[in-house]
C-alpha cells in the first residue's frame, strides 16, 4: 500500500481573510502564524515517523512549509511545478464576495462546471485536475509501498481527494482544507484508493 499525506501549506497574510492566492498571483510566503503552523506540522510528522519523500509545490508558501518539514524528517524537498494553485486570472487577490461582485457571471460558470475558466483566461479545474492526477500516478509509480509527503494548495488537495473518491467534480467546494491541515490517501496495488483522514489540525492547537 502506498500513502500520500496531503498537507495544505501554512497561512500566508490573504489566508484569513479567505482571498484567493493562485499561481498567477503575489507568490506570499508564510506569515508568522503560518511559520508556526509549518514547524507544528513538522514536530507531528516526526512523531508519526514513515515518511520516506517530501515533494511541494514550487509556491514560496508551500517550498517554505515543505523546508520546515523536511528539515525535522532530515529530508531533502523535491519540487514539482504541477502541484501548484490553480491560476485565478483576475480574481486573484479577491475574495469571492468581491469576486461575485465584480464577475458574477463568470464566477457562476467557473462553480457550476470545471470547464470554466476564472476572468482573465485563468486556468479551470479541469487542466487542475488534469496535472494533479499526473503527480498522483507518478508517485505512485515511483514510490510504490511508500509514505510520502505532498505539500501542496486546496484545489490540488482537494482535486486528489476527490479522485479517490471517485466523486463529481461539484463536491471540490464541499471539503474543507485549512491551513496546515493533514489529508491522508492510501492506494492498494490496484490503485484503488481510501481516504483515511480529511482536514486533520489536531497538531495545531
Amino acid at each position: 500500500m502506498t500513502t500520500l499525506v496531503l498537507l495544505r501549506h501554512g497561512e500566508t497574510l490573504l489566508t484569513p481573510e479567505r482571498r484567493l492566492s493562485g499561481s498567477g498571483g503575489s507568490n506570499p510566503g508564510l506569515s508568522p502564524a503560518g511559520r508556526r503552523q509549518a514547524e507544528a506540522t513538522a514536530q507531528a510528522l516526526a512523531r508519526r515517523g514513515g515518511i520516506e519523500a517530501v515533494v511541494t509545490s514550487p509556491m514560496r508558501r508551500c517550498q517554505e512549509t515543505a523546508g520546515s518539514v523536511a528539515a525535522r524528517l532530515g529530508l531533502g524537498v523535491q519540487v514539482d511545478r504541477d502541484l501548484r494553485e490553480a491560476d485565478f486570472g483576475l480574481w486573484e487577490g479577491l475574495t469571492f464576495a468581491e469576486v461575485r461582485e465584480r464577475h458574477p457571471d463568470d464566477l457562476s460558470a467557473w462553480l457550476a462546471s470545471p470547464e470554466a475558466a476564472p476572468s482573465g483566461a485563468g486556468e479551470t479545474m479541469q487542466q487542475v485536475t488534469r496535472r494533479a492526477a499526473a503527480v498522483r500516478d507518478g508517485l505512485l509509480a515511483r514510490y510504490a509501498g511508500a509514505t510520502v509527503l505532498v505539500v501542496s494548495h486546496v484545489g490540488p488537495i482537494r482535486t486528489l481527494i476527490r479522485l479517490a473518491l471517485q466523486a463529481p467534480p461539484r463536491t471540490l467546494f464541499r471539503m474543507e482544507v485549512a491551513a496546515a491541515s493533514l489529508s491522508t490517501v492510501t492506494y492498494d496495488v490496484d490503485g484503488t484508493a481510501t481516504v483515511r483522514a480529511l482536514n486533520d489540525t489536531h497538531h495545531l492547537s
